[in-house]
């Protein structure tokens, strides 16, 4: 791989450590900074989230990055939480309805799964339903690793679907904004695979 500049964003509230320890396994330096002027700089991004949206959005309006992750041109991918928080909104709040950074449409839902149990965790497939990078040498029927109760339902954006009680957005695109609701970081060879094609976008 190229010598790149790759920034986590440090949402201060994200498990960024395992994305961190992730991308250097595959020999890739990575800064973590909630400095506008190095994310800005970054030849890649990631927005990684774990928790709740209603606490991620407070913490990353409280650093005013909103108007600097809007501005990105660079590839950004969000993963989990932080895929969830690109959209325009979110159902995933005491108050109801919360605003998301709006970097590509869509809306949070919570899951119907039925008699399943939630949050929807541990492996699963997805089918990709685009032709993209992202997806490079990875086939309907990869596994992947999810944790989440939420999520965004397929639509025009979609990349990849995956089936829990019902059909919903494994992976999402618009413009040089990806995200991936599964954990690529917890995601063995797979995960490793997909990671690799985001840094070589």
């Amino acid at each position: 791989m190229t010598q790149q500049t790759i920034v986590i964003v440090n949402t201060g509230c994200a498990n960024i450590s395992s994305v961190k320890f992730a991308l250097e396994r595959l020999g890739v330096s990575v800064t973590v900074s909630d400095d506008p002027a190095v994310i800005k700089a970054a030849d890649k991004v990631f927005l990684p989230g774990v928790g709740a949206a209603g606490a991620a959005m407070t913490s990353i309006a409280a650093k005013q990055l909103i108007p600097t992750l809007q501005g990105l041109t660079q590839p950004v991918l969000g993963v989990c939480l932080g895929m969830q928080l690109m959209v325009e909104q979110s159902d995933e709040a005491t108050s109801g309805t919360i605003d998301c950074l709006k970097l590509l449409p869509g809306h949070v839902k919570r899951m119907q799964a039925g008699e399943l149990r939630l949050p929807h965790m541990g492996w699963n497939t997805i089918s990709p339903v685009k032709d993209s990078p992202l997806f490079k040498g990875l086939d309907t029927g990869t596994y992947f690793y999810f944790v989440h109760s939420f999520a965004v339902p397929v639509y025009e954006n979609t990349l990849a679907s995956c089936e829990y009680g019902q059909s919903f957005s494994a992976a999402i695109q618009h413009n040089n904004f990806f995200g991936v609701q599964f954990h690529p970081e917890r995601s063995g060879e797979a995960g490793a695979q997909l990671l690799t094609n985001f840094v070589n976008l």
